[in-house]
């Protein structure tokens, strides 16, 4: 019997409908747009209660960051790291991933209009709460009023940056802007200094707060690792480099009591660990299952993965190591995992490895697992095609375990190792020398110190460290390299620099007309 995963036939629905849309001749513009406000009288009274509505403000980010599609898809699938091909029909859903990965996506793209709707909801919701108007705390809520405030100005940062990131603009409006109001449209410049200016605020309005389970929510250390990246990516928004700021603001991180950690896999617990600045309180599940294979299973997922995302033999390949096994002594990089052999797969992994899955799988038990037509379940470090897959092409990534948990409700979002490579980043732009840093780190990962480091050494670093973690595409683009060709983008779009920023959805240049689409589409 085929296992079907809900989460993806709905995605699959939910395609489907969006095709019925796209095809018509009138396009509705709905209020999940993003661009119309909840309240519309232009006569805004506050939220009725601050405590409640950040938190429902976090409930949505968390839940968004959480997702496989739409935000996650945009920033890692459309890289040299993660891909979705199709396998007979599963995942070919009208290709809305494999365009991801081709650069060929369009402006009617689902996941662009969604996540697009989505973060400048966020933004527009943080406003509410920030507006002076919002003065009830409401009961039970133990946190002052500045310090909430302060939470949803990191919370809209977060949000703006990323439409900026993503865009290269940021449209706003006002708490008291009618319906009939068109929002207005911040320019990079523009909308890099008001990023830089709710994060100044949130850093005084926030708590300090080092190494501890409440870090599912905003501090100094947060916001300052946001205007760091901020600042780190000053030149792609039409700013002044300021890496004097981003050293300065990563030493203030590491004053909090953050460090790097050793036992890497381990940092992905949910206990409390010193690398963990920010995590979202969202299920894992879904860095877990959408590469494992349907018969991959775990005490708690009897129903096994959904066999989606796989990554590059290239991503694959900069870690060193045996290019066709990951078993135990295979790698030379504890980062890239091992993957469990008849002789070690037991209760303590269930028979699934860690990182980079390639080779024969096993179960619980050591025995060696087949695919649904009866082959030996071997992943293959090379694929045919974004289409035309059998269920065992492609190396998987598995970073979160099942083995404390299939569906545990802790993802990472800021990590200290980000700052440590962020500081040598700004050291090495500077005109410093980033080895020793750089060292630091593969040591503490048991991988062989470099002789020296380059700009292209400290972004297969930050590859190697960060895989999985949402910013891969921000650091190709920081780098020059994610118009570079890459196994199945298409010939057209490599070089293309008009495919560093993403198209503006269809639906908010008809909804707001301070917009303008991006150059080439």
């Amino acid at each position: 019997m085929k296992r079907i995963n809900l989460t993806h036939v709905k995605a699959v629905f939910a395609i489907a409908i969006m095709s019925l849309f796209v095809v018509s001749c009138d396009i509705e513009i709905e209020e999940t747009d993003s661009i119309f406000p909840e309240e519309t009288s232009g006569d805004f009274g506050g939220v009725a209660a601050v405590g409640a509505s950040v938190q429902d403000l976090y409930n949505s980010v968390y839940g968004q960051l959480g997702d496989q599609a739409n935000f996650f898809a945009l920033n890692e699938v459309s890289t040299d790291e993660t891909l979705v091909p199709t396998r007979g029909t599963d995942w070919g859903d009208n290709g809305i991933w494999r365009t991801l990965h081709a650069h060929t996506w369009s402006p009617t793209h689902q996941f662009v209009l969604n996540t697009w709707n989505n973060l400048n909801q966020n933004v527009f919701r943080a406003t509410q709460v920030i507006d002076p108007a919002s003065t009830i705390i409401g009961e039970g809520e133990t946190r002052s009023l500045e310090e909430l405030k302060a939470e949803a100005r990191f919370l809209r940062a977060f949000s703006m940056y990323f439409v900026l990131d993503l865009w290269g603009v940021a449209p706003f409006r006002g708490v008291n802007d009618g319906a009939d109001v068109n929002p207005q449209v911040f320019t990079a410049q523009e909308a890099y200094a008001f990023i830089a200016e709710d994060l100044n605020a949130a850093i005084a309005g926030l708590p300090s707060r080092g190494p501890s389970g409440d870090n599912n929510r905003a501090s100094k250390a947060t916001a300052r690792f946001l205007l760091a990246k901020l600042f780190l990516n000053a030149e792609r928004y039409g700013a002044s480099p300021a890496y004097a700021d981003v050293i300065t603001l990563c030493n203030q991180i590491a004053d909090d009591g953050y460090s790097l950690q050793s036992g890497y896999f381990d940092i992905f617990k949910e206990d409390v660990d010193t690398e963990t600045i920010w995590y979202a309180n969202t299920s894992v599940g879904n860095r877990i299952w959408n590469g494992m294979h349907y018969n991959i299973v775990a005490p708690d997922n009897t129903g096994g993965g959904w066999n989606g995302f796989t990554t590059l033999a290239e991503f694959y390949d900069s870690f060193g190591g045996a290019p066709d096994s990951n078993y135990v002594g295979d790698a030379d990089d504890e980062r890239r995992g091992w993957v469990p052999d008849a002789g070690n797969a037991d209760e303590t992994n269930l028979g699934i490895g860690y990182g980079f899955l390639v080779g024969q799988m096993y179960d619980v038990n050591g025995a060696p697992l087949k695919d649904r037509p009866g082959d030996p379940l071997v992943f293959t470090r090379d694929l045919p095609g974004l289409s035309g897959n059998n269920e065992r092409t492609g190396i998987r990534i598995i970073k979160y375990h099942p083995v404390n948990g299939s569906f545990a409700n802790h993802e990472i979002v800021f990590r200290y190792a980000d700052v440590h490579l962020m500081k040598a980043e700004a050291m090495l732009r500077s005109g410093g020398n980033a080895t020793a840093m750089v060292n630091e780190l593969r040591t503490i990962r048991l991988a062989q110190p470099l002789g020296s480091v380059s700009e292209a050494d400290l972004l297969a670093e930050r590859g190697r460290e960060l895989y999985y973690e949402f910013w891969r595409r921000n650091d190709m683009l920081r780098f020059g390299q994610y118009t570079r060709a890459w196994e199945f983008k298409d010939e057209a779009s490599i070089g293309d620099e008009t495919k560093r920023l993403y198209p503006i959805p269809i639906n908010a240049l008809l909804s707001n007309p301070n917009l303008v689409q991006n150059p080439g589409y």
